[in-house]
């Protein structure tokens, strides 16, 4: 089959491309700015096409020899006048998916019934109305919050519980909801190609565990290994005031934070499972909330830090972050990046960087390296005292003092992983590459926190990567160019933080 992906650009969108092309179909997307899609690595697998669905000559093109019509399209900023825009574009892509001859279109929209919907879940409720109204046979799959990593409900869960081991909360922390993994919303969208013709209606999707907000910030905490949270719920914060609280606790912006808070206060749980008499569950079941959060948090615990903090492939699973996800969504890291140019050839300054630790030292200030050698050791680790097993050679798995090998690549690339004691996981990359007159050494200190402790941590030593991290490029530069009295240009230094 033919499909048409809007939204392509999306947290939905992104992720259900590779999954149609997994099962066979030809996927066309359409997008206002095309060039966001270019660095997934499906994009020479599909055709992209520019299309505002506000404009019904872009739309109507857009949809000519479609099968399927994925309607993916949300407003989630803020503004008075945002039903009507959603509106407008549903009655747009309902004209012209019905000009079109399109077999079938698809749409994920909220769940949530009654007259007490927020203004969000009522447009989306009203989107799907208008999509069933179209004349084309319609699936309107309808969802509460979805867990992954890049989701924002997941997103603004995953914040809220890691910094605040101690919240005062509205009271919506305890509306019951239903909760659903990106995985199964995606095996839902994607088997919704093949419905036959005369399946024409709405369907609530969820998983098998239905919560309070409160338990599921109780049972992300558990997954991600921190202590139990004390909230407390009062009764005077309101959907204004929550998204402003929740604004300056997390990276979420506000204007995408309060519609959230508004759904919040409406009980979302599904009333029916017909699904499955036309997309069976899985042999396992349904993916239940404690595993879809393992599954969120996995790209991080895997430590694959060149995926996970270059967003240079496409995810191995749906729960894995995308390059067009917001750059707060992941979970907060922690960067310190330095450069600097070494005159040496690129093998003399790799001889340096495979030596570093035991004998060898770390060639920055070693009093602060031997007092967090000697801190950590008092705290229960392991030191400095384990030294390396071959003052030249390393290999994957080897001991570099508290660091252990995670990767290494011949004249190229050293990563170690921290194995002192820490609220939190630590990486130290170190890179080579040539350059004109010599080569430029490049390195990369990455914290991913764990709870507020970890969050404090980072931000307590950073006065101390000046002395530590910024030492090192000058003093590994300068071994490699031993007995050159040029002195080499100077270092670059840039700290991050991504969320």
């Amino acid at each position: 089959m033919r499909c048409l992906v809007t939204g392509a650009s999306g947290y939905i969108g992104g992720r259900l491309v590779p999954r149609l092309l997994a099962a066979g179909h030809r996927v066309r997307c359409a997008a206002r700015r095309p060039e966001r899609l270019r660095d997934h690595p499906w994009a020479d697998r599909v055709e992209t096409v520019r299309a505002d669905v506000l404009d019904f000559p872009a739309t109507r093109a857009a949809l000519e020899d479609v099968d399927v019509a994925y309607y993916l399209v949300h407003t989630m900023g803020g503004g008075r006048d945002f039903a009507d825009r959603d509106r407008q574009a549903a009655r747009v892509f309902a004209a012209a998916a019905r000009q079109a001859g399109v077999s079938r279109i698809v749409y994920l929209g909220g769940l949530g019934s009654g007259d007490r919907l927020s203004p969000h879940l009522r447009s989306r409720a009203e989107v799907g109305e208008i999509l069933l109204a179209s004349g084309v046979p319609t699936a309107v799959l309808r969802a509460a919050v979805i867990i992954g990593s890049g989701s924002v409900s997941f997103e603004m869960l995953r914040y809220l519980t890691e910094r605040l081991p101690m919240m005062v909360t509205p009271g919506w922390v305890h509306t019951r909801i239903q909760p659903i993994a990106i995985r199964d919303v995606l095996r839902y969208l994607v088997g919704a190609a093949e419905l036959p013709r005369h399946v024409h209606r709405t369907f609530d999707i969820g998983g098998p565990d239905v919560l309070t907000y409160a338990q599921m910030m109780q049972r992300y905490a558990a997954v991600a290994g921190l202590s139990k949270r004390i909230v407390v719920p009062v009764p005077v914060l309101s959907p204004r005031l929550s998204s402003l609280w929740i604004g300056l606790i997390t990276p979420v912006p506000g204007t995408i934070a309060r519609p959230l808070v508004e759904s919040l206060r409406t009980e979302v749980v599904c009333g029916e499972h017909d699904i499955a008499a036309h997309i069976p569950d899985p042999p396992e079941g349904l993916t239940g909330f404690d595993r879809a959060v393992e599954l969120a948090l996995r790209k991080i615990r895997e430590a694959d830090v060149t995926t996970r903090w270059t967003s240079a492939s496409t995810p191995g699973a749906p729960s894995d972050p995308l390059p067009t996800d917001p750059d707060w969504a992941g979970g907060t890291l922690y960067v310190d990046e330095r450069e600097r140019f070494c005159r040496a050839e690129p093998r003399e300054l790799w001889r340096v960087v495979e030596g570093v630790g035991g004998a060898n030292g770390w060639y920055s200030l070693p009093v602060a390296w031997r007092l967090r050698g000697l801190l950590d050791r008092l705290t229960g680790g392991v030191g400095l005292r384990r030294g390396r097993r071959d003052p030249r050679r390393l290999r994957v798995g080897d001991a570099v003092d508290f660091w252990r090998v995670e990767e290494i690549e011949p004249g190229r690339l050293l990563r170690l992983r921290a194995e002192m004691r820490l609220p939190g996981r630590a990486w130290l990359e170190m890179s080579v590459h040539p350059a004109p007159g010599g080569s430029r050494y490049r390195q990369r200190a990455v914290f991913h926190p764990r709870g507020l402790p970890g969050h404090l941590y980072w931000h307590a030593i950073a006065p101390f990567h000046g002395l530590i991290f910024g030492g090192m490029p000058r003093g590994i530069a300068r071994a490699a160019e031993a007995g050159r009295p040029l002195p080499a240009p100077g270092d670059r230094r840039r700290a991050t933080m991504r969320s």
